[in-house]
């Protein structure tokens, strides 16, 4: 049995406990007030929006008066103990403060993804019946003619007809001048983050302070954060994944965000490399294009250079996983320079199961890549591979003993026999993590509960008997074929991660019968633009004639590649060619709501 490093990085909190905050944990405003104390010079949130693309910080000290700032204004417009506040922008420190300042107020922020479309905003608008909605420009005019009843100022600094704070002012504020007793507990509502239903009916998950504190804490039990790291906020932060890993994490150690807007190539270089970033986290897209181009790079500098690097690469990961020592960064500096990774000390991977060639390759060309999983109900990490012993099968080991992670309704018929392995379940979770419930759902949140209070992730897998889980895919995407095997569409899918060729690939039951008795697995394939510049051809014409022939036995050679090593009940034998591609969530996932 390995032994792990026993971390309790809240210990800190000790020192406050009884003077900034009472309770277990400390809540938004008490944990903003230590860390503001602590670390008042310190850098916290930095973007590159100012005068020419110029590097902006503020300080733990200057975002606390901000919060402060913003807190009274909200305060002075009506906002009460409970009342929701909707924030909807890109990533950019005025989001942040948006954000802070609403817990302050006493408010329950609801922040909703700008890049919906207009009326998925209203829908969500019109269930969580805020007081006030903060935005940027682009939505200002819209969200006041359609909802003229609340005020609705801009996120943007600079627009002075409806500025909400000047981040040029940093004047002293009186905490005191806030309302009393409108200050939170750490079991009050602080988000409300709607999953899904942003056509129909939103599901809106209830988070507590508790939630959302105690996750960031416990997660470190796994994983060492220092205030020296610098965190890349890339990904839209109204996600539950981003708005935990790169915003509440940091703060509760008091380390420095860099909020990146765009994933334009050029201007994601930039960033990591001025910002100094030493902990990223992304989704599996974003990582296969980055490892895509680092090969590409490596490609061009020959054979010679490809086999050496190669062998090194082997040699770098068995090292690491046998002594922990990591020489792959010394090994790999010049790639890693070029690819401005070379400050990154951790990257973290969630949103999705990643390739088990990816995971290894990041390792082994010296960075510390890990994966972990879990759902916006959970606040959401509930499993994070630690560094010194991580597991490539893996999503991550639980927290035990903070929480309990177990399988049921297990699959005997699809047991694992190896030692150490168990039975394929449905696994759940009990924790200080797991949400409230779905707002203004009862019945829909009972659903999600056993009777002995676990919530139900919906997601299948196992665990081994040193508590790390693997991931086998969501239950309601399970396709049980004739002869009773379970196939998982996403582990077939991990198989095409780093195949050029394919921009994206969907897996689904199809019927291979007019009787539909018999099913078969088929593959959805929106194929690359390189792959079609390639072949010659342009988008519009995949489907003209001996075009959609050529197209169709170039992508089958892929797909025999990987139906190779699949059992044969896995392996796709229906190919559909996408002439466009399918909707996609704010973390690169194929929305399933297609037809079949």
């Amino acid at each position: 049995m390995k032994k792990f490093i026993v971390r309790k990085p809240w210990l800190f909190l000790d020192e406050y406990r009884g003077k900034l905050f009472t309770g277990e944990w400390p809540t938004f405003p008490e944990l903003l007030k230590i860390q503001a104390q602590r670390f008042a010079e310190r850098p916290l949130f930095t973007d590159f929006e100012g005068p020419n693309g110029s590097k902006n910080t503020l300080t733990y000290g200057q975002v606390y008066h901000k919060v402060i700032r913003l807190a009274l204004w909200l305060c002075q417009n009506g906002i009460k103990k409970g009342d929701r506040v909707v924030i909807s922008g890109k990533n950019s420190p005025e989001w942040a403060v948006s954000y802070l300042a609403t817990f302050f107020a006493g408010g329950i922020a609801v922040p909703v993804d700008c890049a919906l479309h207009q009326n998925e905003i209203c829908n969500l608008i019109k269930t969580a019946e805020p007081k006030i909605t903060l935005t940027d420009d682009d939505k200002l005019d819209f969200i006041k003619k359609e909802f003229p009843q609340l005020i609705s100022k801009s996120l943007n600094p600079t627009v002075s007809e409806d500025y909400v704070y000047n981040l040029k002012t940093d004047a002293d504020c009186d905490e005191k001048a806030l309302p009393a007793g409108q200050q939170p507990s750490s079991e009050d509502t602080a988000v409300i983050l709607f999953t899904s239903g942003t056509t129909g009916n939103p599901k809106g998950v209830m988070l507590s302070h508790k939630n959302l504190i105690s996750d960031a804490f416990i997660a470190q039990t796994n994983l060492d954060i220092y205030p020296t790291d610098v965190f890349y906020a890339l990904l839209p932060i109204h996600h539950a994944y981003t708005m935990q890993a790169a915003f509440i994490c940091p703060i509760s150690c008091g380390a420095e965000i860099v909020f990146g807007k765009s994933m334009a190539v050029s201007k994601l270089m930039r960033e990591l490399c001025e910002g100094k970033i030493s902990v990223m986290l992304g989704v599996p897209l974003l990582y296969n294009k980055l490892l895509a181009g680092i090969r590409r790079g490596i490609a061009a500098k020959g054979p010679l250079v490809v086999g050496l690097l190669s062998a090194f690469q082997g040699l770098s990961f068995i090292i690491k996983k046998l002594t922990g020592k990591n020489v792959g960064k010394a090994l790999f500096k010049s790639v890693l320079r070029q690819a401005n990774i070379y400050t990154l000390r951790v990257a973290i991977c969630g949103g999705g199961p990643l390739a088990e060639s990816v995971f290894r390759a990041y390792n082994a060309m010296g960075i510390d890549f890990i994966q972990g999983y879990g759902l916006t109900e959970t606040s959401p990490i509930i499993t994070l591979n630690p560094i010194e012993n991580f597991k490539l099968i893996s999503v991550g080991r639980d927290f035990s003993p903070y929480e309990e992670i177990k399988i049921i309704n297990a699959d005997a018929a699809n047991s694992i026999s190896t030692k150490g392995k168990g039975s394929i379940g449905e696994i759940v979770v009990k924790g200080p993590m797991v949400m409230q419930g779905y707002y203004k759902m009862p019945e829909e949140t009972k659903k999600v509960f056993t009777e002995d209070g676990f919530f139900k992730t919906g997601d299948l897998g196992w665990i081994d008997n040193e508590h790390y889980v693997m991931l086998c895919g969501r239950a309601k995407n399970m396709i049980v074929t004739n002869g009773g095997k379970n196939v998982y569409p996403e582990e077939i899918e991990d198989a095409f991660q780093l195949c050029d060729d394919i921009q994206q690939i969907t897996v689904q039951a199809y019927y291979e019968d007019d009787d539909k008795t018999s099913e078969g697995i088929e593959a959805l394939i929106y194929p690359s633009d390189d792959f079609l510049k390639k072949l010659g051809f342009e988008r519009s014409q995949i489907n003209e004639g001996f075009r959609a022939g050529a197209v169709l036995d170039a992508i089958q050679k892929d797909v025999n590649a990987v139906n190779k090593d699949l059992q044969p009940y896995q392996r796709i034998t229906k190919i559909t060619i996408l002439e466009k591609p399918l909707e996609m969530t704010t973390t690169q996932k194929v929305k399933r709501n297609y037809s079949k």
